[in-house]
């Protein structure tokens, strides 16, 4: 390893104050203030600019290591006593050559190269994306990949391209919320200009970020990997124990191997929204008897886990009025409030709800949602109040101290237990507490779940990556049933359709792929994934193990390559056509493959 040491002197720093001083200063866009920091040599980019816009008693100091085509910026800020810390930017450009597209964890998929125009157009923090973005080409390849090891605080990212001169422009930018006194602060960034597959760049940067933090993934259980049934899209709020009985017994026929019930379980309301949650009782006149009835779906061979909504109480629960005063904030057009998990109090609660559902009803998991609503809108309640009752001041980790409590007290009781997050709470740190990432909701859109599963699947390692609920209309064909299937093919497909009201036709499509998923579990969901042009919405996916190789074809037009000799090929046909072109070498031939169906092609 290389490392490029920069001195602090005065002398220095104005003596580096070369291309890079002049484009920060000569970009308008540009964060302004003082550069507190050397600028800093890079062979990936041309220079790195550190600075602040009020950095006070706050040192700062920053240096590059460099290995294999990436480099690590390190930067350290100290303050003689605890203060707030000083907001300060790193800028870096590189020239525009052959970059055409972005990448982020964006629940949009977007990769749209932005001007850049000074806003910030991607942020993230504990439960919120991540700090990781791509500038690739159209063939494929990475070009840069930028990952940040702060996986617990907001960072903000302005990436586009500069108009005069046609230079890509980069800008992290840190401390821009409220944060509480501290008087150290370090963090990292590498730089990753390797051209090599887009995706490979991705999946490397999420494992350097965890590496970094020391961050352990939740073992995912084989459970976490078979097909399930959800309640949400086709009950919405309008469960009851009989009518989920029934959907599970035709779900567990057809090989589905856990159930999770959505909201309406806990109200008789179906208004929407969540003015009546934070109680978390069984309404009577739905679920009697919870435990009875999970018993009875255990008995047909699945699993059973329940949604809560972890920050809102509603308020028409009877648990408002006893968290008055500890709340982050209101959403009165939900009709709830969110709490605030700096209160011991308030993660005590939270943790305790989990822990009596799992013993008293036998639950085999929880769908924890809206993890992603912790946070601050605007001033921090809790700076007028100078914390009191708060054991923790940073709300970011609070909600990390939160989720480690309730992961760990729930694995006690359950070493095998399933956590659900949604897309886009997905990032390292929150890998340590769910062990299934479901891609957000996108009903009936099959090219949005395939574009939000992909990145999932990148950026997820060993944790199961789901699709979001799959369902259609009841009048479709089977072609394009099999069609939404195959959109959802290398996540864990979740359905959520009326199993009572389908028509047979349309049952035999979902126990054949049920079927198929299951055969081929290892190469679809464990091996080696590449997806393929993310700026046209990945038309090409591919999952190859030591022994098959897996195509999915989502558009018409495209060419596969045949897998290597002495390995099966499987190819999906999703698109619109029923013949897939197929090359080996300089011979393309035409295969007939159904479409909505699979084949082995020899």
């Amino acid at each position: 390893m290389k490392k490029i040491l920069v001195m602090i002197a005065a002398v220095t720093m104005s003596a580096s104050f070369s291309y890079a001083q002049k484009s920060w200063e000569s970009n308008p866009c540009a964060s302004k203030g003082k550069i507190v920091a050397p600028v800093l040599s890079s062979s990936i980019v041309d220079e790195i600019v550190i600075v602040s816009d009020n950095p006070g008693e706050w040192k700062f100091s920053a240096s590059v290591e460099t290995e294999g085509g990436k480099e690590i910026v390190s930067i350290v800020m100290d303050a003689p006593q605890p203060c707030a810390p000083a907001r300060f930017n790193v800028y870096f450009t590189f020239p525009q050559k052959g970059v055409f597209n972005t990448w982020t964890s964006d629940v949009s998929c977007g990769t749209h190269l932005d001007p850049f125009w000074g806003g910030s157009n991607n942020s993230s923090a504990l439960a919120f994306r991540m700090p990781l973005y791509e500038y690739f080409d159209d063939n494929n390849t990475n070009c840069l990949t930028i990952a940040c090891s702060e996986s617990f605080r907001r960072v903000e990212a302005a990436l586009g391209v500069m108009e005069e001169g046609c230079d890509i422009c980069s800008e992290l930018r840190f401390f821009r919320e409220a944060e509480a006194p501290m008087s150290h602060y370090e963090t990292k960034i590498m730089l990753d200009g390797r051209r090599v597959f887009w995706g490979k760049t991705i999946q490397d940067g999420v494992k350097w970020m965890m590496e970094e933090k020391g961050l352990q993934a939740l073992e995912a259980p084989e459970a976490a990997f078979e097909p399930l049934y959800s309640t949400w899209y086709q009950f919405h709020q309008n469960v009851t124990d009989k009518a989920v009985a029934e959907e599970c017994k035709l779900a567990a026929e057809l090989g589905m191997k856990t159930v999770i019930l959505d909201d309406g379980w806990q109200t008789e309301d179906g208004n929407r929204g969540y003015a009546f949650c934070g109680d978390w009782k069984p309404t009577p006149k739905k679920f009697p008897d919870m435990a009875s009835h999970v018993a009875a779906v255990h008995k047909l061979g699945m699993k059973y886990m329940i949604w809560y909504s972890v920050p809102y109480v509603g308020f028409n629960s009877e648990a408002y009025a006893k968290f008055e005063g500890k709340y982050l904030y209101n959403e009165h057009g939900m009709g709830c409030s969110v709490l605030d998990p700096r209160f011991p109090e308030v993660r005590e609660h939270l943790v305790n709800l989990y822990v009596n559902a799992l013993k008293d009803w036998n639950l085999d998991g929880f769908k924890l949602d809206f993890i992603d609503s912790f946070g601050l809108r605007g001033d921090d309640p809790a700076v007028k109040e100078n914390y009191a009752g708060r054991d923790i001041m940073n709300v970011n980790e609070a909600v990390n101290v939160l989720m480690k409590e309730v992961s760990s007290a729930l694995k006690a009781i359950k070493p095998d237990i399933l956590l659900e997050f949604r897309q886009q709470y997905i990032g390292p740190a929150i890998r340590q507490y769910g062990n299934m990432f479901r891609a957000a909701d996108c009903p009936g859109n099959a090219k949005d779940n395939r574009m939000r599963i992909a990145s999932l699947r990148l950026t997820s390692g060993t944790t199961a990556v789901h699709s979001d609920m799959i369902e259609w209309n009841l009048k479709e064909t089977p072609e394009n049933v099999g069609r939404a299937i195959i959109n959802s093919i290398f996540g864990v497909v979740q359905y959520s359709a009326m199993l009572k009201d389908i028509p047979q036709e349309h049952l035999e499509v979902i126990k054949k792929w049920i079927s198929f998923t299951s055969e081929h579990r290892e190469t679809l969901l464990h091996s080696e994934f590449r997806p393929h042009h993310p700026e046209l919405g990945y038309p090409v996916i591919e999952a190859e193990s030591d022994t098959e190789r897996i195509v999915a074809v989502y558009q018409d037009n495209v060419v596969v390559e045949a897998a290597p000799r002495g390995k099966r090929l499987y190819i999906l046909n999703a698109s619109g056509s029923d013949s897939i072109a197929v090359r080996r070498g300089d011979k393309v031939r035409t295969v007939k493959v159904p479409c909505g169906d699979w084949k082995e092609v020899k």
